[in-house]
């Protein structure tokens, strides 16, 4: 398989989730329907330490750990809730990584951004929105990942946000090994248009705020324009 179709596999999974999720469900039980949906599409395993899907919700999404720490809580989707889902299945060594902040108002899950109830998930969903924007206004194939790293940082803290990643980064390179991986952090000279694809995923949240949110697509460069896997 391609990277564009196991990348397909996760969206097609969370595209899947949204329709399911509802009030009552455990976080387990969402782990479960997500590992469970992509391996009935074709993945195999999962890359990123076996889990296929990390899913936190209410105040536990400013959370922000390793893959390998990583426990599901035994927490229960409430009526009105946010989750956060972050989606990593692998076809042979090939690799799909999505992640995704879902609204549940009224016990099922929200359509659309314009139709969430609460003012402040609302706005951080926008903000996801505009950082994504804000990526390929800027990015180019000699930007370097440290480059990129402090201008969307810069952004982040200007529009009023944190960054809550737990290394501070804000994506990474879609390689066949974990440990070669590179990041979009500070000391990082390479530049975007030497990997085939990377990631941007940043977490944030408001300073004074319980709730985190993300959005996380893989990008590459065709014909010097970013561009979404």
């Amino acid at each position: 398989m391609t990277h564009k179709e196991v990348q397909q596999i996760a969206k097609d999974t969370m595209e899947a989730l949204r329709q399911n999720i509802h009030a009552g469900m455990t976080l387990n039980d969402v782990r479960a329907f997500c590992e469970n949906k992509m391996l009935e599409l074709g993945a195999d395993s999962f890359w990123y330490w076996d889990v296929g899907a990390f899913v936190f919700c209410g105040d536990q999404t400013t959370l922000s750990v390793s893959g390998r720490e990583y426990v599901t809580a035994q927490k229960v989707i409430g009526e009105n809730d946010i989750v956060t889902v972050d989606l990593s299945p692998q076809v042979g060594d090939t690799w799909g990584d999505y992640a995704r902040t879902i609204i549940v108002e009224d016990g099922k899950a929200v359509p659309s951004i314009d139709k969430i109830k609460n003012a402040q998930w609302r706005e951080g969903l926008l903000m996801e929105e505009t950082l994504h924007e804000k990526l390929k206004s800027v990015a180019t194939p000699n930007t370097t990942f440290e480059e990129l790293y402090y201008r969307m940082n810069d952004f982040i803290k200007a529009s009023g946000f944190i960054n809550l990643d737990f290394m501070g980064n804000l994506g990474h390179s879609i390689v066949r090994k974990k440990d070669d991986r590179i990041y979009i952090e500070k000391g990082n000279a390479e530049k975007l248009g030497d990997v085939e694809f990377f990631t941007f995923e940043p977490h944030i949240s408001r300073p004074d705020s319980v709730f985190g949110y993300k959005k996380e697509n893989i990008y590459y460069f065709e014909n010097g324009a970013l561009t979404e896997l």
